[in-house]
């Protein structure tokens, strides 16, 4: 089953502005810029995923995407999460994708192992969504569905019982997974203190993102 991943990603400066009362612009941009990084390293290395397509209006983010084997679309009004999940999937299904997943740009401790368990599980013979809460269960980090179209995703507070609503009268199998690579994305400083704690001081995944962390925890 051809699978793509959409890694929808605003501009750089125009990112994670619930965090300016702590960092600076410049902070908040390569903090971003990390992030997605290291996403983008874990899609690459999944088993799983077959093409991975970075939905953007940031003109940089096209040589960080080619340097890890993804492909840019271009999203000119950077409306939101869900409009440019939305041209991603368009995009995925031109392209002959059978299956997409949604992931976040702010999530860069995803493990390719628990992604390639997600998805080496045999699809449903019916329609299927699957749901990949927030680390506090009300909001969604990621999306597996199959087909591409059978929702349209909306993300945001309360994002996953609507999904999980639209699902079932799309007629589609839901199921909710958690993933714990998945679980912690990066809105506010409470968040970026979690991703922290969670990271710890070893090696492995997210390089980018830890080496930015280690830098702020100089300052």
């Amino acid at each position: 089953m051809t699978t793509f991943a959409v890694l929808p990603v605003k501009h750089f400066v125009a990112g994670k502005t619930r965090l300016a009362d702590d960092l600076g612009k410049g902070t908040r941009k390569a903090l971003v810029e990390a992030m997605v990084t290291d996403v983008l390293i874990a899609l690459r290395r999944s088993e799983r995923i077959d093409h991975t397509l970075v939905v953007t209006g940031e003109a940089a983010m096209e040589a960080i995407a080619h340097g890890y084997d993804a492909q840019t679309v271009l999203d000119p009004d950077d409306a939101g999460h869900s409009q440019a999940a939305i041209i991603g999937i368009e995009e995925a299904i031109t392209r002959g994708a059978r299956r997409v997943m949604l992931v976040p740009g702010d999530c860069p401790a995803l493990h390719p192992k628990e992604l390639d368990t997600l998805l080496t599980r045999a699809p449903a013979p019916t329609p299927e969504v699957v749901i990949i809460p927030d680390r506090h269960g009300t909001g969604t980090n990621g999306l597996v569905l199959t087909p591409p179209d059978i929702i349209a995703p909306s993300f945001g507070p309360g994002s996953c019982e609507r999904h999980v609503e639209a699902a079932k009268a799309a007629g589609a199998r839901v199921r909710i997974e958690e993933l714990p690579s998945l679980v912690l994305d990066v809105d506010t400083i409470e968040d970026l203190a979690a991703l922290r704690e969670a990271l710890g001081g070893g090696h492995g995944n997210a390089a980018h993102t830890r080496g930015m962390l280690n830098r702020l925890a100089r300052r």
